[in-house]
């Protein structure tokens, strides 16, 4: 039996894909301003939460060996600022089962740090809304406050100012990472030139191929840099533009995953069997929040 089986509160930690991608500016601290339009696909880390007599985590799944090395988790840290701001115990035991790919641009550590503080705020019934969660947690990652709702959304400013997206067609989307691990900072530093304008977005699309349409207009700033850093990147995405049905293929956050649209998402499943077993890859619709 899994250990979660057990769990007293267990959240769905959904990966973050940026289905475009602008650097706008960078602010006097050195932090990049950045546009971006955030899905949130059904491929996704758990984490759980019971009674503890201290704080300890367990990591887990087919993913869990990569994060073996890692003395303080974030997943920990997010733990125990929410004790101290509540002022509370730590007291809980923890278990993240990892199923994506980390340091892969789709936001994993960040989910799986906004799911444990949606699970310890149900399990220590701190009953905290998710605005108070999303201010409490900007100081440990700039994508946490996004991945707190896990709904689709707008994302400005570091990360931290996000408004509601247009409204989203039914679509499938794959995810395939080549298995090469890119830090986020050593993508920004490869990053020249200038700077990029906002997006102008409609209200929303009729269809998937509307959608594909408007997003081929705009890009991924980090996709080149990412590509020069890590070329595996480059093969992943003519892989996935190879793909029948596929409608844009595209690098997500600081990479190396990257991401297709198609119109559905059994299509997107058809794709993603299609592509080299070396590379982990999904392929489904998005997630469902609250589910």
């Amino acid at each position: 039996m899994s250990v979660l089986a057990e769990a007293e509160a267990r959240q769905a930690a959904p990966a973050k894909v940026n289905l475009f991608l602008h650097v706008t500016g960078r602010r006097a601290d050195g932090y990049h301003l950045l546009d971006s339009l955030v899905v949130f696909a059904g491929a996704a880390d758990a984490v759980g939460a019971s009674a503890g007599a201290g704080l300890a985590l367990t990591v887990q799944g087919p993913e869990a060996g990569a994060l073996a090395a890692e003395p303080d988790n974030l997943v920990l840290r997010a733990a125990r600022a929410l004790a101290a701001a509540a002022g509370i115990e730590a007291h809980a035991a923890l278990v993240l089962d990892k199923a994506l790919p980390v340091a892969s641009g789709i936001g994993g550590g960040s989910a799986d740090a906004a799911a444990a503080l949606r699970a310890l705020n149900a399990l220590w019934g701190v009953g905290w809304s998710e605005a108070r969660l999303a201010e409490l947690a900007l100081p440990l990652g700039a994508d946490i406050p996004a991945c707190i709702a896990s709904r689709p959304c707008r994302m400005g400013g570091v990360g931290e100012v996000l408004a509601p997206a247009p409204m989203l067609p039914p679509f499938g989307i794959l995810l395939a990472n080549p298995r090469v691990a890119l830090a986020t900072p050593a993508v920004f530093r490869a990053r020249g030139g200038g700077f990029s304008r906002p997006a102008s977005l409609p209200g929303g699309w009729a269809d998937a191929a509307a959608l594909a349409r408007d997003l081929a207009a705009l890009g991924n700033d980090l996709e080149a840099p990412a590509m020069r850093l890590c070329p595996p990147v480059t093969e992943v995405l003519a892989a996935l533009r190879g793909l029948p049905g596929c409608l844009l293929a595209r690098m997500s956050g600081s990479g190396a995953t990257c991401f297709a649209i198609f119109a559905t998402p059994g299509a997107a499943q058809q794709g993603a069997a299609a592509l080299p077993g070396g590379w982990w890859r999904w392929g489904g619709g998005l997630h469902e929040a609250g589910g």
